[in-house]
């Protein structure tokens, strides 16, 4: 008697259930670690949040929406708002490419293509890092499901809907324009995009994009040399162009390990087999959507990783995500209209893994590893407690509100986050990228300086001393963390800039 697995009898039955349940399960994961470990946020969020708190129409980290989404949850729900804002946007992504890989290669192989996302990094673990990033990857599917609808399917709304997503992409990070490069390359590549363009349709759908970046292009305009474009490319790369080019492909593998290790389990390793295994099928595969995936598969990532090489700068793990969206789904398309599905409990079982291991890795590095004697783990700053003691410091000193925090830049992120006053963050090392405050301001307002400082002396660093002369290190104040274990306590250093007018 043949026996089918569970598994096969889940994914050919109901293949909608086992979408959302991956989903949801992998959201789930993401935002109940960093919501109850987390005692500081990741990465560049502490400065995204930092920026987005101005709410300016753009400053020299980009476009604004970003930014301004972040501090609208982070004002909503705190700092496990903005977690749960990035979970929705891999949801709403994951959604997407289901939604245009039922249309190409239908619901069976949607669903598989949505379960090998799993197995790329950039989908994963750095997802709670909320930032330009994690907001551009839905506006990028969306534009590429509305892409097809308006060339493949012929929907006139389809174009006014891409029209709108890849605005609100721009408004989001310059990056898109590497998408918008690649979809005039393929219409006019292609019979079908050639006869799109012909229509007026997509060119009355430009305006929706001028529309929706119309107040940030004012902006760029006013800016001047505050403006992104203003930087430019390193005067010196950091490195040779075809080193760093090397190192984005490098990147880029190492992002899909996890997915090729799914699709090495669930293939066939011995040429002659008798062994009876499921089969998936789908109908016939229209070969223009095929070249549609490729295309959007390998040429946004080619072209990113041309630009990384020019610029020099290394690119890591969580940027690609824009450049990967496809990936699941391109294997999926390569496999063919029939696919046998080899070993499903051991493939099912290291799918599990690769769900499970990095959210519980991170857990168990921030619960662990702080008994082992062992720091590192940027997570486990407490934040909160920092800001309340600077801020009721400044304001028993000085009796006003603290406004200005400056320093280190991530632990002046983390004391203008925590502080229940919301200070303004300057970056005194490079003031030209927080515009918004200026020395002046500093001298009018006054502000706390913080740095990080492993011992107990009072001691301003030397560049920071540079910058304000008149600064007198108080001692270093230590803090505890959220878990303490073995490690020494966290000594921040820091000193008052007095407003002003109490000079007077």
């Amino acid at each position: 008697m043949l026996q089918t697995s569970l598994i096969v009898e889940l994914l050919r039955s109901q293949p909608q259930l086992a979408f959302w349940t991956a989903t949801l399960a992998q959201a789930a994961l993401w935002w109940v670690v960093p919501s109850f470990l987390y005692s500081s946020p990741p990465g560049e969020l502490p400065l995204v949040l930092a920026i987005g708190h101005e709410f300016q129409l753009g400053s020299p980290f980009g476009p604004p929406l970003a930014f301004w989404t972040a501090e609208i949850a982070f004002d909503i729900a705190g700092v496990p708002g903005v977690y749960l804002l990035a979970q929705v946007c891999i949801i709403i992504a994951y959604y997407g490419v289901f939604t245009l890989a039922r249309a190409i290669v239908g619901i069976h192989h949607a669903t598989f293509a949505i379960l090998l996302m799993v197995g790329i990094f950039a989908f994963t673990a750095p997802t709670p890092d909320f930032g330009p990033t994690i907001l551009a990857i839905p506006f990028t599917v969306f534009a590429l499901v509305n892409l097809w609808r308006a060339v493949a399917e012929r929907r006139r709304e389809g174009w006014f809907l891409l029209a709108l997503q890849l605005g609100l992409l721009l408004l989001t990070t310059y990056a898109g324009l590497v998408l918008v490069f690649a979809i005039f390359v393929f219409l006019t590549a292609t019979r079908r995009g050639r006869r799109a363009l012909r229509s007026a349709d997509p060119w009355l759908a430009t305006t929706v994009i001028v529309a929706v970046l119309f107040p940030h292009l004012i902006w760029l305009d006013l800016a001047g040399d505050r403006s992104p474009l203003a930087f430019g490319l390193p005067a010196q790369p950091n490195g040779s162009y075809l080193g760093t080019l090397l190192d984005f492909i490098v990147t880029l593998g190492f992002c899909h390990a996890g997915l090729m290790v799914l699709v090495v389990l669930g293939s066939e390793w011995r040429f002659r087999s008798e062994e009876k295994v499921a089969v998936f099928a789908r109908s016939f595969t229209d070969p223009f959507g095929r070249r549609f995936v490729y295309f959007f598969a390998v040429v946004p990532a080619s072209v990113a990783a041309l630009l990384a090489g020019l610029s020099g700068q290394p690119q890591t793990v969580g940027h690609l995500g824009p450049y990967l969206v496809l990936s699941g789904l391109a294997i999926v398309v390569l496999a063919g209209n029939s696919i046998p599905l080899h070993r499903p409990r051991l493939v099912a079982a290291m799918w599990s893994l690769l769900l499970v291991v990095p959210p519980l890795d991170v857990a168990a590095a921030i619960t662990v590893l702080p008994w082992l004697g062992v720091s590192g783990i940027e997570v486990g700053q407490p934040a909160a407690a920092m800001g309340r003691f600077f801020a009721e410091s400044f304001e028993r000193r000085t009796g006003t509100p603290l406004a200005i925090v400056a320093g280190e830049p991530r632990t002046a992120a983390l004391v203008a986050l925590g502080a229940p006053t919301r200070p303004s963050l300057y970056l005194d090392a490079t003031p030209d990228r927080t515009p918004w405050i200026t020395m002046d301001d500093v001298r009018r307002k006054g502000a706390v300086v913080v740095w990080p400082n492993n011992d107990t002396r009072a001691q301003v660093p030397a560049g920071i001393a540079q910058r304000f002369p008149d600064l007198v290190a108080d001692v270093p104040r230590a803090f505890e963390r959220m878990v303490q274990g073995r490690l020494p306590l966290l000594r921040i250093g820091w000193g008052v800039v007095r407003p002003q007018s109490d000079d007077r």
